[in-house]
């Protein structure tokens, strides 16, 4: 995925150190963002000269890693977070179906890099698994039969199921209802058209195509050093972390991708836009389970609701996962805490990102967020055991022996200036550009991998404004037949397009296939 520096690259670097190069577009790592933003950018103008640089020695080691992340693929069909429950008990689908229209832009990207022959097989980075929602008890249950409600009259929606009855479940998701209390109020909705996707794979996809087109280039062991605005854009210093070697690059644009890593960079742009954001990391752990007898009985991603006082990050799942053509099951998310903002970062990432114009907003997040406080100690502390009294709510029949530990990424929750609260806790991913386009970042966190390429979209928006209203006009249209608000409103369309881009990633056929691949 990355050139690695040569001899011959460090001798030419010296040869050449007074010269400094000059690129279009400079993007800062090698994951799901970055690679998405730089192939969209090449097929909307083929002559753009562009660099990737990635801290670590190769390009998805951080959140987009498949390990680092639930992978869902996350439409909206099974997140009962996303779906806000009001005092007069009705349910609020907005979020819900507005994350499902991105996820449906994110298929026709991938779905025309196949039709072009720039993937191999999809089946590569995503497979069908159907996607349920599960609640216990009598006031889950109305929740579950309102939301199933509100929900199965949009058409992103129209082939959602909803069922109290326990031998309908039990067809469902088995492994989940063997031994289950027969006076358990219980029920579940399902969609069949669901799916898991491997964002590390379709990352080395993107990285890889990229690699064979011409004026870019993806370097790793590169750390970004130093940001500096010039007339035309910025000045960018960067250091190989193997060679020590120091270069200087001149960029019209820069994007900071780095994950967990965005924030420090965008501190150092010193941009107005910056000021007052800061970073509060998360740390997950999962249980996973590889023994094929277990997995083989539950082909299904199902998500319950948050313990009364909990984050919604912290939202229970039982995942089907295909990583590399092998079937596991996950189980979480467990929090914890380090004040790493890569979980191959440094301790010291937290307190060094502490600014005047952001202590203010993170004093009043830790002030008015202590239930988070005392929810992140109790994950902490717990034992195994514990976390598998957690999984038996899912699956009674969990076995210690059958469950290991796996230690997730970092995710950097946004803390920005509130003019009520001083400073609010976001959960979500967020756009930072400056006024003339010529730097942006991202920070945040889930749903961020699935819908990004409508956030790229967005940033190609806002930052190349005036070439996505002009020459980029007709080869946007060829990519994305329709887009989200037209998803959102058009039936017909809609179905028209999820099925063209289903039948290019092998999804057409969802029900049989995703019982074939577990």
């Amino acid at each position: 995925m990355c050139r690695q520096s040569s001899a011959v690259d460090l001798g030419e670097a010296l040869m050449a150190q007074n010269e400094i190069e000059t690129v279009d577009a400079l993007l800062v790592g090698a994951g799901i963002m970055s690679a998405t933003l730089a192939v969209l950018l090449k097929e909307l103008d083929p002559g753009i000269k562009l660099e990737i640089v990635e801290l670590q020695e190769s390009g998805a080691i951080e959140s987009s890693n498949p390990w680092n992340n639930a992978g869902t693929g996350h439409a909206g069909l099974c997140e009962l977070n996303y779906t806000a429950e009001a005092a007069d008990g009705s349910v609020d689908i907005k979020k819900a179906v507005n994350i499902n229209t991105q996820f449906e832009v994110s298929k026709q990207f991938w779905a025309y890099l196949i039709a072009k022959g720039a993937f191999t097989s999809p089946r590569e980075f995503i497979n069908p698994i159907p996607h349920l929602s599960f609640v216990r008890g009598a006031k889950g249950v109305n929740f579950l039969k309102n939301r199933f409600a509100a929900m199965s009259k949009h058409h992103a929606f129209a082939e959602m199921e909803y069922s109290e009855d326990r031998a309908t479940m039990t067809e469902w998701m088995p492994l989940m209802m063997a031994n289950r209390p027969a006076d358990e109020p219980i029920a579940a909705t399902r969609v069949l058209g669901g799916t898991d996707v491997n964002f590390g794979a379709l990352t080395s996809q993107l990285l890889g195509y990229l690699n064979k087109q011409t004026a870019s280039e993806v370097k790793c062991n590169q750390k970004v050093t130093g940001l500096q605005r010039t007339a035309n854009g910025w000045r960018v210093e960067i250091k190989d972390t193997q060679s020590g070697q120091a270069r200087e690059v001149n960029a019209r644009f820069v994007f900071l991708g780095a994950g967990g890593g965005a924030l420090p960079l965008l501190q150092m742009s010193g941009i107005p836009e910056s000021k007052g954001f800061g970073g509060f990391p998360v740390s997950g752990q999962w249980l996973r389970c590889d023994n094929q007898e277990v997995v083989k009985q539950h082909q299904a991603k199902v998500y319950s609701q948050a313990e009364v006082g909990a984050p919604p990050m912290s939202v229970p799942h039982l995942d089907t996962r295909v990583v590399d053509g092998k079937t596991s099951l996950l189980f979480g998310p467990y929090a914890g805490f380090s004040t790493k903002f890569l979980k191959h970062g440094s301790f010291l990432d937290l307190p060094l990102s502490v600014r005047p114009s952001n202590l203010g907003p993170m004093l009043a997040v830790a002030r008015d967020n202590m239930d988070l406080t005392r929810y992140l100690i109790k994950e902490v502390m717990q034992s195994q055991e514990q976390r598998l009294d957690a999984l038996r709510k899912f699956y009674p029949d969990a076995k210690t022996e059958d469950w290991r530990l796996e230690i997730a990424g970092q995710r950097v929750q946004i803390i920005k200036k509130d003019p009520k609260k001083g400073g609010i806790l976001q959960f979500g991913t967020e756009l930072v550009a400056a006024e003339d386009g010529s730097i942006a970042a991202l920070l945040g966190a889930s749903p961020g991998a699935s819908v990004t390429v409508s956030i790229m979209l967005e940033l190609i928006e806002r930052c190349f404004a005036g070439k996505a209203r002009d020459e980029w006009v007709g080869k946007l249209a060829e990519i994305f037949p329709a887009r989200e608000k037209t998803l959102e409103s058009d039936a017909e369309l809609y179905r028209k397009v999820s099925e063209h881009s289903d039948q290019l990633l092998q999804l057409a056929n969802k029900s049989s296939v995703a019982a074939a691949s577990v």
